[in-house]
């Protein structure tokens, strides 16, 4: 027979985006390890429509880490303890019978609570917007050798590319900075030929769009590498930083 625990969960509650949060704490029994935790909060949420209670808000979609949508702070990390995990990916078995399990959403100026868990995002799709793209009409599906690109290239353009858009970079900055998210967008296209062509708009639009927006500076302390559930390297922002200083002194 598995293994099951009993945990307490604190879980911080907002009717919305001006009303006064606070944290409200939980019993749940018999929780198997198996369980992920998105599944654990289904199971509190059912349990709180039984006591005819308001269930717990919270983001999710694809539950396969992919998406990025189950943006959590758990136990005072995005995403929770594991590394390279999404929440959706983690499971019960990392906690321990009786532990207390504080959940809050994530806390930036520029990610407002919408409601309990879940937070206003559409910040990144606005910096998205200022230039995450490149417009060039490509016609058809061209040769794959048609335009020579050298593997290292690809390779890191793969890499920046990974990134989902979670916002767990943001929430794991002590200054809130969308840094690792601008530059690892920013990065994908300026190290291939189809994006060098709006590479200098495209740095200055996103990093101007990015403090407007609210977000804060980066201090190098990498707590958004260390907390990114898909490996996202610094090293990004060290290109973001050149290619941004390089459209400023073209200009």
């Amino acid at each position: 027979m598995e293994k099951t625990i009993n945990i307490t969960v604190k879980v911080w509650r907002q009717k919305g985006p001006k009303a006064q949060g606070n944290f409200e704490e939980y019993k749940l029994n018999n929780i198997t390890g198996d369980t992920s935790f998105l599944e654990m909060l289904d199971i509190l949420n059912e349990q709180l429509v039984r006591e005819h209670k308001e269930p717990v808000a919270f983001d999710n979609d694809c539950r396969e880490g992919i998406c990025g949508m189950c943006s959590l702070y758990v136990n005072g990390h995005p995403h929770g303890p594991d590394s390279l995990i999404t929440t959706c990916q983690l499971h019960m078995r990392t906690f321990n019978d009786g532990e207390t399990i504080t959940i809050e959403p994530w806390r930036s100026a520029g990610f407002p609570v919408i409601r309990d868990l879940m937070v206003d995002r559409n910040a990144f799709d606005k910096i998205i917007q200022a230039g995450g793209y490149v417009s060039v009409n490509t016609g058809g599906i061209p040769d794959a050798n048609a335009i020579p690109i050298s593997k290292i290239d690809a390779d890191e353009a793969m890499d920046s590319a990974s990134c989902i858009g979670c916002g767990a970079c943001v929430a794991a900055c002590k200054n809130g900075s969308a840094m690792l998210f601008v530059s690892a967008k920013v990065s994908q296209l300026a190290l291939l030929p189809q994006g060098r062509i709006e590479a200098k708009a495209r740095a200055k639009s996103m990093v101007a769009k990015m403090d407007e927006l609210g977000f804060g500076n980066c201090t190098n302390t990498r707590a958004c590498e260390l907390e990114c559930p898909k490996g996202v390297s610094i090293s990004n922002i060290a290109r973001l930083n050149r290619e941004f200083l390089k459209a400023k002194f073209s200009d």
